[in-house]
């Protein structure tokens, strides 16, 4: 019974040096990740990296981890044109399968969704925020996005005429969708301004609208968008991630 009882201390002794060696391991092994991804991606700012699932070092000695998450603050994509950027307050995604390399310079994740919110504040670069002539004597632009409810987006109108504005904003209830690497905001139903039904091309050339969002880390793609309170919240996924190298 003694011999049982040493046996069963040394166990619990080294199970308990296991966990400890396995959870400054992951914890090792994720500062590594956060800033081997901050470099490739030439991020700002350190990235949050947390790699689920235990024991980590059985996974490790395998060459690869179940799941990983990774979070980027202010991450800057490419809108099409030229060097122009737009600011990604936050972007979440979920890594599944990830094999590295066996001097762990290289990362690829089997398949990744997450979430990306960019302020209504960004999206205004895409839309038409100068004065543009719809009819003679009629001038409109946009003047602020914000969240209309059940998904759709409130574009407001600043309009024109003969000179003189209009006293009150003309409010726009839009649908969003991703259109190919596009976040697309089209107006539900066009208003009339000065009591006029204006022409439906003129209008939309105001009110309807395309940001394009690309290059994102590891080549994620754009899935689904809907408006939220703050912005737009996009869903994004991809297969054949690659994190790093």
């Amino acid at each position: 019974m003694r011999a049982l009882r040493i046996l069963l201390i040394v166990v619990v002794i080294l199970g308990g040096l296991f966990v400890i060696a396995d959870r400054v391991a992951v914890n090792f092994a994720e500062d590594e990740a956060a800033d081997k991804l901050r470099s490739t991606e030439n991020l700002p700012s350190t990235p949050d990296v947390s790699i689920n699932g235990f024991p980590f070092l059985t996974q490790l000695a395998g060459g690869s981890l179940d799941d990983v998450e990774v979070g980027i603050d202010g991450y800057e994509a490419s809108t099409g044109k030229g060097g122009d950027k737009i600011r990604i307050a936050e972007l979440r995604a979920h890594m599944k399968g990830v094999e590295f390399s066996g001097d762990y310079s290289s990362a690829t994740a089997d398949s990744a969704t997450g979430t990306a919110t960019v302020g209504y504040d960004e999206l205004m670069k895409a839309t038409k925020s100068e004065p543009t002539q719809i009819a003679p004597g009629i001038d409109a632009k946009v003047i602020g996005l914000s969240d209309g409810g059940n998904g759709k987006i409130k574009v407001s109108l600043q309009a024109t005429v003969l000179g003189v504005e209009v006293p009150e904003p003309i409010e726009v209830l839009s649908s969003v969708k991703v259109k190919d690497d596009d976040v697309e905001v089209v107006a539900d139903g066009l208003p009339k301004i000065a009591g006029r039904q204006l022409a439906e091309s003129r209008i939309r050339a105001i009110t309807d609208f395309q940001q394009t969002i690309d290059e994102l880390p590891g080549g994620i793609e754009l899935d689904k968008v809907e408006a939220a309170k703050d912005g737009v919240e996009i869903t994004v996924k991809g297969s054949n991630v690659k994190l790093a190298g």
